[in-house]
């Protein structure tokens, strides 16, 4: 008798209808015996106040700079920025096949909170709130620069993932182009708005709807997935369930439903391995170079790199690196872990 395709026992690969690639994904593989690296977690917590700390309320930041005696969130201009507005126009080209051009930008850091002990995942979500209206009104405000055509909002978190101070922050990059990954989705989403006359991820987001197998949580206006096309372990991405283009289109119960989220998720990564669940996250919404993106969805990408415990990770190496991503438990188990652990974060409960 002919086998039949089990997508949770036979290797095959999925597509990724926002960037159009593809990965693999071998569920066989989970059986085979672990004898790499498992260590311990790091429980340590942190004071709430650092004097070392250059982004703690009042102390001292490169040269002369001081931070304010800030009660919230705190936005300043990345005093080390990767781009930066007043460079001279320029460019290089040698036959086509060496190529550069100047980039303006503006760099900034968000504070999430004076507490140098918090992360999103242990603040409460009326100040997550805070941190939600601020990521609005900085992409309003850097929006009306006449040669920024992109804001990308991000955090990294821990330090295995390059993170360089464990204060709650997150950046703000607005550039003078579309980066790459922004704008391989953009063109996805409207090469298919063009050829079905609607939304991408919220006819996506339908489909998940009824399955609900990738579903980790959601509330009355967003939902948390596992996508189907998911390359690390644990990612998630969060979408809107009304169609919005970006952050400042949100209404104020639509960002106290993103802060709740934004909790949902991130407590639900730390009760995963009982520890300060490092990751990459950030907003892929509209450019803000004045052109018409009403097939864009805003949504929010958590990418994070552990895999079997506080410390192992996931590394994109060999094969990975050189043809394309594969992933060993399929993104509807790593839902289901998620989904099941508590929404109360583990430090809470001792």
């Amino acid at each position: 008798m002919k086998k039949m395709f089990d997508l949770t026992e036979h290797p095959h690969r999925r597509f990724n209808p926002l960037t159009r690639e593809w990965l693999i994904v071998s569920p066989h593989r989970t059986k085979r015996p672990w004898q790499g690296q498992i260590e311990n977690a790091n429980r340590e917590i942190s004071p709430s106040y650092d004097a070392n700390c250059y982004l703690c309320p009042g102390n001292k930041r490169a040269g002369d700079k001081v931070n304010p005696e800030y009660k919230d969130v705190f936005v300043f201009e990345n005093d080390f920025a990767a781009l930066q507005s007043d460079i001279p126009p320029g460019n290089f080209n040698e036959n086509d096949l060496l190529v550069a051009e100047t980039e303006r930008g503006i760099c900034r850091v968000l504070c999430f909170s004076p507490n140098h002990s918090l992360t999103l995942s242990q603040m409460r979500p009326d100040d997550i709130k805070k941190v939600v209206d601020e990521w609005a009104k900085q992409y309003s405000e850097l929006a009306k620069y006449e040669f920024i055509k992109h804001v990308q909002i991000f955090e990294n978190r821990g330090e295995m993932m390059g993170s360089s101070n464990p204060h709650p922050h997150g950046q703000i990059w607005a550039s003078e182009s579309v980066p790459n990954e922004t704008a391989k989705e953009l063109v996805s989403q409207a090469a298919y708005f063009e050829k079905n006359g609607s939304c991408l991820l919220c006819d996506y987001l339908k489909l998940e709807q009824k399955k609900a197998d990738r579903i980790v949580c959601e509330n009355a206006l967003f939902s948390a997935i596992v996508p189907f096309w998911a390359v690390y372990p644990f990612e998630v991405m969060i979408v809107g369930k009304r169609h919005r283009g970006s952050i400042d289109e949100f209404s104020e119960t639509e960002k106290t439903g993103f802060a709740e989220i934004l909790k949902q998720v991130t407590t639900r990564y730390d009760n995963l391995f009982l520890t300060s669940f490092p990751y990459s996250m950030g907003f892929h919404q509209k450019p803000t170079d004045g052109k018409d993106y009403g097939f864009a969805h805003f949504h929010a990408h958590f990418y994070p790199p552990l895999l079997r415990s506080a410390t192992v990770r996931k590394f994109l190496v060999g094969f990975e690196l050189l043809g394309s991503p594969q992933r060993d438990i399929t993104p509807e188990s790593a839902a289901e872990r998620l989904r099941e652990l508590s929404e109360i974060h583990f430090l809470e409960n001792q």
